[in-house]
């Protein structure tokens, strides 16, 4: 699964919202039709992923020490925190008002891809994220290297 491009919905009235369809693809065949959603650690934004990852995430939090202040800290933001929103008959999501408030949501929200999940941000907050990634990641570029294939697998 991977989640590519950007995309800016409106939002209305009652803080529903729709998913965009490239991203409903490849969530509606799975056990949930739906986004589990939460909120960002490293952004003021919605991070948003399908069950599978999330339950990935909380594999990654079971192998931390049980007793950590890391493994508590990761457990109740990201399992805690995180909220199942089904699509409607229109592939919408209701956004919760204490999302919408986190991200600074107002009439839109711009969903941007990450690969294995996705994050919903208020869209001039995204434009100015964007140039700051833009500029590190040109800064950094030298450590982003493409993966060689190993003996037998397509090129």
């Amino acid at each position: 699964m991977l989640f590519l491009s950007t995309y800016v919905n409106k939002i209305d009235k009652k803080g529903r919202v729709s998913v965009p369809s490239s991203f409903r693809t490849l969530l509606v065949n799975k056990s949930f039709a739906g986004i589990i959603a939460y909120e960002s650690i490293g952004n003021e934004c919605i991070e948003a992923c399908d069950l599978e990852r999330i339950k990935q995430l909380s594999a990654s939090i079971d192998n931390l020490d049980p007793y950590s202040e890391e493994r508590d800290a990761f457990a109740t933001i990201l399992l805690g925190g995180s909220i199942k929103l089904a699509f409607d008959n229109e592939g919408r999501i209701l956004l919760p008002e204490s999302l919408i408030k986190f991200a600074h949501l107002t009439d839109k929200a711009c969903f941007v891809g990450k690969g294995q999940t996705f994050e919903i941000w208020n869209p001039n907050r995204y434009e100015e994220h964007y140039k700051r990634a833009k500029d590190l990641a040109a800064k950094k570029r030298v450590l982003l290297r493409l993966q060689k294939k190993g003996v037998g697998e397509n090129e």
